[in-house]
């Protein structure tokens, strides 16, 4: 229980800050890929080449959306996985310290 109460806490933080950054100023919303080249061309001059291109670029930026989010899904499945099995093993551990008791 009190794991819940941390937790919704660490949301309404989040939650409260996102609201009010994004209601504050005129922001524009790019990705981390646009303001680090933005930054490494600011840095270079312009005259930096990258080394490495991608292997395949998807035909559209609903594709890349789509990839993304099933990234997202996919870890977050991964994540919520393990978490419910080192609780379930907590519960377990705490239900036969009870019963030898």
């Amino acid at each position: 229980m009190k794991m819940e109460l941390i937790v919704a806490a660490i949301l309404v933080v989040f939650i409260g800050a996102f609201a009010y950054v994004s209601s504050t100023g005129n922001h524009e919303w790019s990705g981390a890929d646009v303001q680090a080249g933005n930054t490494i061309d600011k840095l270079t001059g312009g005259t930096y080449q990258p080394w490495a291109n991608s292997i395949w670029t998807p035909p559209s930026g609903e594709i890349e959306s789509l990839l993304f989010a099933l990234q997202a899904a996919f870890g977050s499945l991964i994540i919520g996985y393990f978490l419910g099995y080192y609780r379930g093993l907590a519960k377990a551990r705490d239900a036969a310290t009870s019963e030898e008791q």
